[in-house]
């Protein structure tokens, strides 16, 4: 049987997994982009989680909120990396510090 506790346990191995992605790989924008959205993973299993515990659909309704916020970040940020990349030829976090063109 799954209980609250293995959701939660399973959202805060991926929130920690994300956070250590975030601090150790500060130069790759791609895997900054993917470090993000397991974030919000993470949260979003929580939520689903404590919404069905208690009964409550708020929170299920609540992550297609964060879903679509999620995507519109992922999309955006793969365009303006698509971008840069076309213009610096590199998607180094340290080689991209001046955004003057």
């Amino acid at each position: 049987m799954i209980t609250l506790t293995h959701y939660l346990v399973l959202a805060a191995i991926l929130f920690s997994i994300a956070v250590v992605g975030i601090f150790l790989n500060r130069k790759n924008v791609v895997i900054l982009l993917m470090a993000i959205e397991l974030l919000l993973l993470a949260v979003n299993i929580n939520f689903v989680a404590f919404s069905h515990y208690l009964q409550d659909i708020s929170g299920q309704v609540f992550v297609f909120f964060i879903l679509t916020v999620a995507a519109a970040e992922a999309a955006i940020g793969l365009a303006i990396l698509i971008a840069l990349f076309r213009n610096r030829h590199t998607i180094n976090v340290d080689d991209l510090n001046r955004l003057s063109g």
